[in-house]
C-alpha cells in the first residue's frame, strides 16, 4: 500500500490545518466542546456516522462490509492546563496548551479516516476510529470502554501513535517499541495533612501542617533511594504543595500530591503502601493528622509481541528500513521502556494492541524543548507519515488476519 504514502502527502496541508486548529483551541480533560464539534463535522464531511458514546469520546467506523475483523486506531485530543511560551502564529488562544501532541495525534487520524474512507471497497473488515478525552487525567480511555467502545463491532486488535520532540532523532523516524510492558503505570496521590492553625507569632500554640508536609516530601524520596532495589526502576514526584494564605499565619491544613510510576503491580502495590506509612507516622510524630488518597490511575500499556511485529513488518514496507528503527537503536533504553504513562494501557488490558512512536523534532534550536514544557515545538512535516501508518496497519492487518 505504497500509494497510501503519496495519497497521504497530497492530504498533508489539510492535516496541518487540522493539527492548527486545535492546538490554537486546545482544551483539557473531558471538557473538549471545540474539538468534539470539529472533529465530528470532519467525520461527517468525509461520510462517516461518528457517535458520541461518552462525553466528548467519538467513535466511527470504516468498512462497508459488516463481517470479518475489526482494528481500531487511537487518537487522544486533551492538551495540558499549560501557559503557552511559544512564538508560533497559531499559538494557544486558551490558557492550556497541546504540549504533549495530542493535537498531532488527532489531526493524523482525521487524515488517516480520509484515506481509510477512499480505499473502504478494499478493506477486509472494519476499522473502528477512537478519538478520546482525558487521556492526561488518565480517565478517557476507560470511561469509552465503559460506555462500549470495544464492542459492536468487536474490537481484534488496536494500535496507537504517540510523537515525540526534545530528542535527538530525525523527523518522520518511525520507532518501534518493545514488545511486553512499554510504559509505567501510573498512581496519582494526594496526602491532606490536618494541623492546627494559628498566630506566625507564637508557633507553640500551633500544630504547623506546612512543616509536616515538608517532612513528608523529603521522606518519600527514601523509597527510591533505600528501598527499591536499584536494578528497579519507579519514579515518585510531588507536583504540588499547597497551605496557607499569608505570612504571618499558620494554616490549619496543607496538602501535597504527585504520582507514582512503576513497571510490576508487586512494586507499585509496594510504594503505595509505604507512601500512606510514612506520611501518616510522620504527620503523627508532630502532632497532627494524614489522610492519604488514590485519585486516579492506570496500568502498563502491553504491545503484544505477535501484532508487534506486524506493525514492524508493515512500517518498514511502507517507510523503508532506514525509516524505521528499533526503541534501542534510536536512545538505548530510553525508549526501550518508559516511565511516561499512558491511558491507552485500558485498551491494553483488553485486545492485542500497539503503541509506536514517531518523530517530530528538528535541529533548529526551538525544538529542544520536551513533552509538556511551555515552550515544546513539535515539527509538522511528518504528519502525513503518520496518517498513512495509521491507514496502512489497519488495511494491512486486517488483510493478513482474516
Amino acid at each position: 500500500m505504497k500509494i497510501l504514502l503519496d495519497e497521504a502527502k497530497k492530504l498533508q496541508d489539510t492535516i496541518v490545518s487540522h493539527r492548527r486548529y486545535m492546538h490554537e483551541n486546545a482544551e483539557i480533560s473531558i471538557n473538549l466542546p471545540l474539538t468534539t464539534k470539529y472533529v465530528i463535522k470532519n467525520l461527517k464531511d468525509m461520510g462517516y456516522e461518528p457517535i458520541e458514546i461518552c462525553k466528548s469520546g467519538i467513535v466511527a467506523i470504516a468498512g462497508k462490509q459488516k463481517t470479518g475483523k475489526t482494528f481500531m486506531l487511537r487518537a487522544d485530543m486533551d492538551a495540558l492546563p499549560i501557559m503557552e511560551e511559544t512564538n508560533l502564529p497559531f499559538k494557544s488562544k486558551t490558557n492550556n496548551m497541546h504540549a504533549c501532541g495530542h493535537d498531532l495525534h488527532t489531526a493524523m487520524l482525521l487524515g488517516a479516516a480520509q484515506l481509510l474512507k477512499d480505499h473502504e471497497d478494499e478493506l477486509e473488515g472494519q476499522v473502528k476510529l477512537m478519538f478520546q478525552p482525558a487521556e492526561e487525567t488518565m480517565g478517557g480511555a476507560k470511561d469509552m470502554i465503559d460506555a462500549g467502545l470495544l464492542e459492536n463491532p468487536k474490537v481484534d486488535a488496536a494500535m496507537m501513535i504517540h510523537v515525540f520532540t526534545g530528542v535527538p532523532a530525525p523527523a518522520g523516524l518511525v520507532v518501534v517499541t518493545d514488545s511486553g510492558i512499554v510504559s509505567a503505570s501510573s498512581d496519582w496521590f494526594k496526602v491532606t495533612v490536618q494541623g492546627k492553625g494559628g498566630h506566625g507569632a507564637i508557633p507553640n500554640l500551633s500544630i504547623d501542617p506546612l512543616n509536616i508536609i515538608s517532612h513528608i516530601h523529603i521522606a518519600l524520596q527514601s523509597i527510591n533511594a533505600r528501598e527499591i532495589a536499584s536494578g528497579d526502576n519507579a519514579v515518585l514526584t510531588i507536583g504540588h504543595m499547597c497551605g496557607g494564605n499569608a505570612a504571618n499565619v499558620i494554616p490549619d491544613s496543607a496538602f501535597l500530591s504527585g504520582t507514582i510510576r512503576t513497571f510490576s503491580q508487586e512494586k507499585r502495590e509496594f510504594i503505595k503502601k509505604r507512601l500512606e506509612e510514612i506520611s501518616k507516622g510522620i504527620a503523627s510524630t508532630f502532632r497532627g493528622e494524614a489522610e492519604v488518597e488514590f485519585l486516579s490511575g492506570c496500568p502498563s500499556v502491553i504491545n503484544n509481541e505477535d501484532l508487534n511485529n506486524q506493525f514492524n513488518r508493515y512500517s518498514r514496507e511502507l517507510l523503508g528500513s532506514q525509516q524505521t528503527v528499533n526503541a534501542t537503536d534510536v536512545a538505548g533504553e530510553a525508549f526501550s521502556k518508559f516511565t511516561g504513562s499512558e491511558d491507552f494501557a485500558f485498551v491494553s488490558e483488553l485486545v492485542p494492541s500497539v503503541m509506536t512512536l514517531l518523530g517530530t523534532t528538528s535541529e533548529k534550536p526551538e525544538y529542544i524543548y520536551p513533552l509538556h514544557h511551555p515552550k515544546a515545538v513539535f515539527n509538522e512535516d511528518p504528519l502525513y507519515i503518520g496518517a498513512a501508518l495509521y491507514a496502512n496497519t489497519a488495511i494491512e492487518w486486517l488483510k493478513n488476519n482474516m
